[in-house]
Parts: structure tokens; C-alpha cells; sequence
């Protein structure tokens, strides 16, 4: 059977508006990606996102926005007028207007204009512009666009390989913290408590960057995922030590929970084969038993008996 053409593919009922003519065309053109004048909506949609998300970056450089402040704001403007429009568009022909608004995407639209209205109305503009930001999340409607939902599939044998290795997952977390835990409280005690004692002072009172334990475990969290900022170093020698083994255990247990999920993508792969060679094997057997020991399951084509090798009827 041939496949029906792309632009005849309908939306689910529930969404799909049943009239007037208008409510069907302009829901088939905003809604859907599979008619070229929905393609070229959503096409046309993106760029303004992306549009806005350029100005909006644009206005927080300092160079840029001595000079360009006022053109800036004019296109952002514009923008959020579009993006006004397109909502109440959506609103219009929608089958349920309510059930779109509080969906997700409804919901992200509804966000992606409020920040500036809000700031014309109620507060200065500055305060309320990189709320605008949020309209980024609209970006993933590229997905729709650019047809990435094909790909899904393979996103939920990864997350199904995650959620089955959780316990695994949930007790190395647990070790990180347990050893994020006591390298941090150990740096403090280093770093600290006994230089404090040392010089005769309250630890309180004693200059140094490890100045709570919370501090010392924040440190520990950036040595052992080896982002290393910089902002907070050991100066003793035994803090050193310290944070040396706490780079290289950093190093061997970073690959841990890529292998909890890599061997869960392995077993349902082998699973995936094994139940296509079973299937494999079912399609080329027969059901002929044999006369003497009566075994079933004889190859498609077999003259004797796997089993004991008498000859099949």
C-alpha cells in the first residue's frame, strides 16, 4: 500500500479545530510542519527567535548598547509584537484555546512576551529584558521542523538504559558525596583548624579561602570533576597532597556512570538481536514432529530428524 502524501497527514482530533475554513487552514499552517506553508511558518518563526535572542544579547554588551541602544529596543519591540500576535493566532484556532494555553507550549509562548510588556508597564525595562531570554525554549520547536522526532527513538533507549541503572547510579552518587564529604572536611581542618591553632588565633579569625566546610566541599566537587577554577588552592603541603589524590580519584571514578549506561545500552541491544534470531529461527522451522521421537521445530526443507535421525514423514 502506498503511503498517503505528506500533506494530507491530519492533526490529532482533539487539536484540530472542525470550523469555520479559516480556523482548519490558518491551525494546519501554525500547528502543523508538513504543508510547505506550515514549513515555511515554522522556518519563519525560528529566525525571529533566534532574531530576538541576538538582540537581546546584543543589549547587554556595554560598547554595543551606548551606541545601539535605541535601534535595539525598536526591533525587540517588533518582535515581541510578532510573537503577540502569533499567539493569539494560536489562540484563535485552536480546538480548545484553554487546553493550549496551559500546555507546555503554551505556557512557554505565554513567557516569551510577558517580560516586556511587564517591564513597559510595571518596572523599568533593565530588570525584566533577560527574562526575554526564556523565548530560547521556543527552539525547540526545530525538532518539529526539522523532523529531529525521528530520532526519539534512540533518546528513549537512552533513557531507558539511565532509569535502569539508577540504583547504580544513586550509590555512586551517594560515594561522591560521602567522599566529597570528608575531603572537604578534612581541607578544612588542614587549611584551617591547624594553621589557627598554630598562630594562636580562632579559626574564625584566620585568613584563609577554606573558611567553612561548605567552602572546603565546594572545593572538593571542583577538584574531583576536574574543572579546576582556580579560585580556592591549598597552600600547605598536606592540602596538596590532598587535593592531588582527590584529582586522580576524580579521574577514575568520572567514567563510572558511563559505564553503568553503556552496559545497559549493550544488554538491550543483545536483547534486540536475540529476539530478532529467534524470530529469524521461527520463520525457517516447521512444526513436522518427528514419527519416532515426535521433536517438533525441523528446519524448513529437513529430510531426517535432528534428534535422533529418523526419517521425516
Amino acid at each position: 500500500m502506498s503511503k498517503a502524501p505528506r500533506h494530507t497527514r491530519k492533526s490529532k482530533p482533539s487539536q484540530r479545530p472542525d470550523g469555520p475554513s479559516w480556523r482548519v487552514v490558518m491551525h494546519d499552517v501554525i500547528f502543523e510542519s508538513d504543508t510547505p506553508a506550515g514549513w515555511a511558518f515554522d522556518v519563519g518563526l525560528l529566525i525571529a527567535i533566534l532574531c530576538s535572542i541576538t538582540v537581546i544579547s546584543l543589549e547587554t554588551i556595554p560598547s554595543i548598547a551606548r551606541r545601539e541602544l535605541a535601534v535595539l529596543e525598536s526591533i525587540e519591540w517588533c518582535l515581541t509584537i510578532l510573537f503577540t500576535v502569533e499567539y493569539f493566532a494560536r489562540l484563535a484556532c485552536a480546538r480548545h484555546p484553554l487546553r493550549y494555553a496551559f500546555s507546555f507550549w503554551g505556557i512557554v509562548d505565554l513567557l516569551s512576551i510577558l517580560p516586556t510588556y511587564i517591564g513597559y508597564v510595571f518596572v523599568p525595562q533593565t530588570q525584566t529584558r533577560s527574562f526575554v531570554i526564556l523565548r530560547s525554549i521556543r527552539l525547540l520547536r526545530a525538532f518539529r521542523v526539522l523532523k529531529l522526532w525521528r530520532m526519539m527513538s534512540d533518546a528513549d533507549e537512552l533513557w531507558h538504559a539511565v532509569w535502569n541503572a539508577r540504583h547504580k547510579i544513586i550509590v555512586f552518587l551517594i560515594v561522591v558525596m560521602v567522599a566529597v564529604t570528608i575531603s572537604g572536611t578534612l581541607m578544612y581542618f588542614v587549611e584551617t583548624i591547624m594553621p589557627a591553632l598554630v598562630a594562636g588565633v580562632p579559626p574564625q579569625d584566620f585568613d584563609s579561602r577554606f573558611d567553612s566546610i561548605p567552602q572546603a566541599m565546594y572545593w572538593a566537587i571542583v577538584t574531583m570533576t576536574t574543572v579546576g577554577y582556580g579560585d580556592i588552592v591549598p597552600t600547605t603541603t598536606t592540602g596538596k597532597v590532598i587535593s592531588a589524590t582527590l584529582i586522580l580519584l576524580g579521574y577514575s571514578l568520572i567514567i563510572v556512570p558511563s559505564g553503568f549506561v553503556t552496559a545497559e545500552l549493550t544488554s538491550h541491544a543483545s536483547d534486540k538481536e536475540d529476539a530478532g534470531d529467534k524470530k529469524d529461527l521461527d520463520a525457517t522451522t516447521t512444526d513436522r514432529p518427528c514419527p519416532r521421537c515426535e521433536t517438533q521445530k525441523h528446519l524448513t526443507g529437513a529430510v531426517y530428524c535432528h534428534r535422533c535421525g529418523e526419517r521425516l514423514g
